[in-house]
């Protein structure tokens, strides 16, 4: 028996009363007209007719405007079997196998995209529904199937850019997303579970979620309509039938929705898009210095109001854009052109998202006096996250020289250290029984195929085993 049933009540129908139907007559009346007083365009809440020729509101003809510019994406790869027995040393001996020997097979996967440029044939979608794939397929709503080529992504953001070849295409015009507000209607379109086209509504029921740590930058906004897998990439719009937000994750403790889901603003994604196009690549500048969250008891230490709010600078790196505007350790950032920073996280998006050779206007506080300075952001390779020195399997860490090991100050999403088993804030201090203390240590004793990391994480010491 399936699982699905019908929801309905199965009591009988019993016509209304003269006074119910006048109730009800009233009712519709007064949400016509609260409908009709708000400030949106006639085509985003166009009226329908029951069969006694009621006008009624619905979402139908808004749907229909723009459901044929999301699209089914169909992906295949080649994922690698992790086999124990090829993990077994007597095992690959005994049967003579390879030491590069791996097993292979072919996956699929699938999830949702949006049709942004109809001419152009962009199709933009999230950067793990499409990460290594070895083939592209868009769905289109009449039942057309086109390969498509990838243009670039950007795993920091979870954004990829797609292009296909193909006529009579339809588009969703991008959002101004800093407009909305919690509140707001917010309609998710997207295949979940291969549903094609499943339309799901709510509201915008959160703006500006962080430190989540799903990507490695956070700007959510968080909204109640429906989201499920295969909702990845799909369109969160407004009701003027515009993008506000590509949907990418959901909080779901049993598997399932549960009513928190989260879309990356459209106005952070055009910052990927733009670039994506215009380069192939995302390129972020960066300010050159490490940062923590500014605490009450660390605002009195540093002569501030207990209660102030900012982000505190722990070092400043040679030759780096922060060190060239004259920026130093123990200032206290409180501002961004204007813009009040609360978190690390905040000024991350910030700075991440600005663009490269801007200026950016940053208001600190220095001996409890506040400051400004105009910082140039500028790209440049750090001394400690020189890529050379690091091996392979932790390639995306970057790391910061203590006097005690190398601490963990940051991991790519999706790269070979994310799945590494490290944190951020985790202290090395061994690899394969040899002390740590810089990044030549760690080049020359990492280069056998598998890791033995001893490691302090708040407090407790222990090993971690990194293949």
């Amino acid at each position: 028996m399936t699982a699905l049933s019908r929801l309905l009540p199965q009591t009988p129908f019993k016509p209304f009363s003269p006074l119910q139907a006048k109730s009800l007559s009233l009712t519709s009346i007064i949400l016509c007209l609260a409908l009709s007083l708000t400030a949106m365009p006639s085509h985003a809440f166009l009226p329908s007719a029951d069969s006694q020729g009621n006008r009624l509101p619905s979402l139908a003809p808004l749907v229909k405007q723009t459901q044929a510019a999301v699209v089914n994406i169909s992906v295949t790869s080649t994922q690698t079997v992790n086999n124990p027995l090829l993990n077994d040393p007597f095992f690959r001996r005994f049967f003579n196998v390879p030491k590069n020997y791996s097993q292979q097979r072919q996956a699929s996967s699938a999830g949702s995209g949006v049709i942004i440029d109809a001419k152009q044939g962009t199709v933009i979608t999230n950067y793990h529904v499409i990460k290594n794939a070895d083939e592209i397929q868009i769905g289109l709503s009449d039942g057309r199937q086109i390969e498509a080529e990838l243009v670039g992504s950007d795993p920091d953001v979870d954004i990829a850019v797609l292009r296909i070849k193909a006529k009579d295409l339809q588009a969703l015009p991008l959002a101004d997303s800093s407009l909305l507000e919690v509140g707001d209607f917010a309609i998710a379109i997207g295949n979940p579970f291969g549903l094609n086209h499943t339309v799901t509504t709510g509201i915008v029921s959160a703006l500006e979620r962080s430190g989540l740590g799903i990507e490695g930058y956070e700007n959510f906004i968080q909204t109640d309509a429906s989201i499920n897998p295969g909702n990845s990439g799909g369109a969160l719009i407004n009701l003027r039938g515009e993008l506000i937000g590509i949907n990418t994750a959901i909080l779901a403790p049993s598997g399932g929705n549960v009513g928190i889901g989260f879309a990356i603003p459209s106005n952070m994604a055009k910052h990927s898009i733009e670039q994506i196009l215009q380069h192939g690549e995302v390129k972020r500048g960066r300010l050159g210095i490490y940062i923590q969250a500014l605490t009450p008891a660390l605002a009195e230490a540093f002569n501030t109001d207990k209660d102030q709010q900012g982000v505190l600078i722990t070092k400043v790196e040679e030759d780096s854009p922060a060190a060239d505007a004259g920026l130093a350790a123990e200032d206290i950032i409180i501002a961004i052109d204007g813009k009040t920073v609360k978190t690390p996280q905040e000024l991350r998006n910030i700075i991440g998202l600005a663009k490269l050779n801007s200026k950016v206007e940053v208001s600190f506080l220095r001996n409890g006096k506040e400051k400004s300075k105009r910082v140039k952001i500028k790209s440049y390779e750090p001394e400690q996250t020189a890529k050379q020195s690091l091996p392979e399997k932790l390639q995306g860490a970057s790391f910061s020289q203590t006097d005690k090991g190398l601490q963990v100050s940051q991991i790519a999403p999706s790269s070979p250290a994310s799945e590494s088993g490290l944190r951020v804030g985790d202290l090395i201090i061994e690899v394969n029984h040899q002390s740590i203390s810089s990044l030549a240590d760690l080049s020359q004793v990492a280069n056998t195929s598998q890791l033995l990391v001893r490691i302090i994480r708040q407090n407790a010491v222990f090993y971690i085993v990194v293949r």
